[in-house]
């Protein structure tokens, strides 16, 4: 498993406020980062890989509450 450079705790944060904080927090990254995100609201399993897919940054693992996501190429 990839080891995270960055870490975020977005608890409960539903899903407009959650993949725009996530957009923000990724756009900041360099390449090939990896960013840790712990995320409990009920639609993040389905938000948080439609999302990477919508954007290209890779999703590297799923495990509920717990996603590592890994940003795009420039």
């Amino acid at each position: 498993m990839a080891t995270p450079h960055d870490d975020w705790d977005a608890g409960d944060m539903s899903c407009g406020d959650l993949v725009l904080e996530l957009f923000l927090r990724m756009k900041r990254l360099p390449p090939h980062t990896v960013l840790r995100v712990r995320a409990t609201d009920a639609a993040a399993p389905l938000d948080i890989p439609a999302w990477c897919s919508m954007t290209g940054h890779v999703l590297l693992s799923a495990i509920p509450p717990i996603y590592l996501l890994q940003t795009k190429e420039g």
